[in-house]
């Protein structure tokens, strides 16, 4: 199938073929029939990506602060290449789909294959959208008419802030597509409005749906306009649609408000606000956030749980059936919205209108490709000439997962290798396609079995969410494949002990004279600082004493990460990275466990934020690992300290290590970061050749166990 990209570096919009994206439990597969284009929304996303790096960072100043901090603590290298990583990454565009669905999730209920569908999907030819971000569309509403809901639901949402009752008098400035979609609905509700714009044509459009207009350019006052519009009351409510960097805007609207008058924010404006206006008033002030309750909160959008009806009576999914009530009702027209049709495969050349300034309004893709033709779960992406004997790229790599860090960690590091880059498998589809062809992949797949089952590939690596991991681990073995697995090995019990059971069971075939290696992305036992530390310490024959700091930053209680059926929480997915080191730099079995929390239990997730473990090792040694988020982040995030027969061993963000009490040894030094992502690839491919683990099975199942253990005694004391 084919999808519509765009490049932040450049601001280039390309169509791209992409493999047929997996549909989940909870969501809906769904083949395009027609998509819009918001010319003034996805323009801001172009100007962004065609500006500059001074103009980049002048729009985001937030950001640069963050670089600037990462450049203190990881150097300039490593956050030159993360800033680039960030950018070269594209981005897919559109947010108003109609389709037909093609498949439903297991747990959707109330759609049916065939039901004629809007939702928020992108410009692609077939989309997996969530159940709460779609809307049946009723029969006498068009394709056309229903590409319009999702601008709609955000004016919709808007309204619904300002409260506006039957016979009050509203402004509306700003009339794009939302601020048209805005006067309609107010005319619907009773309301007579007053619209605003520097654009004549649009201010025709605004007359046709019943609002006065007033063009800022050619009328000296537009406040005298309002005062004379609200019959010198001042108006009731001002809902901005416009984007603009300029504060004007919103001191005319709080000066044209009337006493306790209300202002909504939709668009984009300065927000210098004169407090003497708002004061004298008693004015309300409310940015509206796009499409209503639910936004961005993923236990709704992702998981599928809705709000209960008694309580939150208009969410994301309930205001597009509103708006899709209305249109069927005959109450919004968005005939003269439309002000572009084009087929989806020239969509590109609109994209350069819009560049190039065109003030259009809706613009139409149209989409006519059979769906069989769709339907392809595996794309080619490279054609790579492979030797008769395959000694040149003994190893052939299938990728599953293609997320931030292996993308921009995992993959460069495996291509360094010299291996065959064969496929990368995403559930979307599309960061695969994108990764994969920057990094010299030869295909990219939605389809795990597929690749697990392909004889040509002899190695899995698994970079997916955490709850997936113990699952693919045990299937990539019982394929016969050898694994690279991300941290952490299993997020549960009963996920280790399936692994360890298939993993003995591979182990123990009579007729497998070459064993299938496992190994998990401990990479900072791979660090050239931990290596010179281990050299060092294995000098001296006495207990050793650890303190390990992460100063890991603050992640929402939202994220998926604290969820405790999909992340496992912080403990289980990173903090096993330090008792995995502790455990290494020993060199001896974990005996004892401790561990306190000062985090308290938020909505059923796991908070496992700061956290002081303690380990004791068999031959006395013992360690503490402090795992804080509420530290600083212009503080070092990673700092190791080792105790040991009067001396003492220090490393600081794995760039900078000393020595105290060495007689030959003050300090060790890299230009740049190093957590030994390379070196722990490397090993493991290594191990595959020489056919022995890079680290032994035992520690694998030990440093796992021990995680959960200590994730079980936190969650036992709260």
């Amino acid at each position: 199938m084919k999808q519509i990209v765009q490049n932040l570096k450049n601001g280039e919009t390309t169509l791209i073929e992409v493999p047929t994206p997996e549909v989940s439990s909870g969501e809906l597969l769904i083949h395009t029939r027609a998509s819009l284009i918001s010319a003034g929304t996805e323009r801001m996303l172009i100007d962004f990506g065609k500006a500059n790096y001074f103009s980049k960072a002048r729009q985001q100043p937030e950001k640069v602060k963050e670089v600037i901090s990462k450049i203190k603590t990881d150097g300039l290298a490593t956050t030159y290449e993360a800033v680039q990583s960030k950018l070269s990454q594209p981005i897919p565009l559109g947010y108003c789909n109609v389709g037909e669905i093609a498949a439903v999730g297991s747990e959707v209920h109330g759609f049916s294959v065939g039901d004629r569908i809007v939702s928020n999907g992108n410009h692609s030819e077939v989309v997996t959208v969530p159940k709460n971000l779609c809307a049946k569309i009723p029969d006498n509403v068009s394709d056309e008419q229903a590409t319009f809901v999702v601008l709609g639901a955000i004016a919709l949402q808007g309204i619904r802030l300002a409260k506006p009752t039957l016979g009050e008098k509203i402004v509306v400035i700003g009339l794009g597509v939302i601020g048209l979609l805005a006067v309609q609905i107010l005319r619907a509700n009773g309301c007579s409005v007053l619209a605003i714009d520097i654009n004549d044509d649009r201010l025709k459009l605004a007359e046709q749906f019943g609002a006065i207009t007033v063009n800022p350019n050619s009328i000296d006052n537009v406040l005298k306009s309002a005062n004379n519009f609200s019959k010198q009351r001042g108006v009731d409510a001002v809902i901005i649609t416009a984007s603009t960097s300029s504060d004007e805007i919103m001191s005319q609207s709080a000066k044209m408000c009337r006493k306790r008058g209300r202002i909504i924010l939709v668009g984009v404006t300065g927000l210098n606000l004169s407090r003497d206006d708002f004061y004298k008033k008693e004015l309300s002030f409310q940015v509206s956030c796009s499409y209503g309750p639910g936004r961005y909160d993923s236990d709704y959008e992702e998981s599928g749980n809705d709000y209960p009806l008694a309580f939150v009576r208009w969410t994301e999914q309930r205001n597009f059936e509103a708006v899709l009530d209305l249109m069927a009702a005959g109450k919004i027209d968005t005939s003269l919205l439309v002000s572009h049709r084009s087929p989806f495969e020239e969509a590109p050349n609109i994209y350069k209108l819009i560049s190039s300034g065109e003030q259009g309004l809706g613009m139409i893709l149209q989409y006519s490709a059979k769906s069989t033709l769709r339907l392809a779960k595996t794309v080619v992406l490279s054609q790579v000439s492979i030797p008769n004997t395959l000694k040149l790229m003994p190893i052939s790599i299938g990728f599953i997962g293609a997320g931030n860090y292996a993308s921009r960690i995992l993959m460069p590091a495996f291509k360094a290798m010299g291996v065959r880059l064969h496929t990368v498998v995403t559930l979307a589809g599309l960061s695969g396609s994108l990764n994969g062809t920057k990094l010299g992949f030869e295909f990219s797949s939605t389809d795990t079995e597929n690749v697990l089952n392909n004889q040509d590939i002899d190695t899995i690596v698994i970079a997916t969410r955490h709850n997936t991991h113990s699952d693919l681990v045990c299937r990539s073995l019982k394929a016969g494949k050898h694994v690279f697995v991300e941290k952490p090995l299993s997020i549960d019990k009963e996920g280790l002990n399936a692994i360890q059971k298939e993993y003995l069971d591979q182990k123990n075939r009579k007729n497998d004279e070459y064993q299938k290696q496992l190994m998990v992305g401990f990479n900072r036992r791979f660090s050239v600082h931990i290596v010179k530390m281990k050299q060092l310490l294995s000098t001296l024959n006495e207990p050793k004493s650890l303190i390990m700091t992460m100063n890991a930053g603050f992640i929402p209680n939202d994220h998926w990460v604290h969820d405790s059926k999909i992340g496992g929480g912080r403990i289980i997915g990173e903090a096993c990275h330090y008792i995995d080191l502790m455990r290494h730099i020993v060199g001896e079995k974990i005996i004892n466990i401790n561990a306190q929390s000062m985090g308290q239990e938020v909505s059923g997730k796991f908070n496992d934020d700061n956290v002081v473990i303690t380990l004791g090792f068999m031959d006395g040694s013992f360690g503490t690992i402090n795992y804080l988020s509420n530290g600083s982040k212009a503080f070092p995030k990673e700092n190791i300290q080792v105790f040991c027969a009067g001396r003492v061993l220090s490393l600081e963000n794995f760039r900078v290590l000393k020595g105290y009490g060495w007689p030959k040894f003050k300090s060790f030094k890299t230009w740049r970061q190093d957590k030994g992502q390379k070196e722990c690839v490397k090993s493991f491919l290594s191990a595959i050749n020489a056919n022995r683990p890079a680290i032994l099975f035992n520690e694998l199942f030990e440093v796992a166990s021990v995680s959960l253990e200590v994730a079980k005694i936190l969650r036992q004391k709260k």
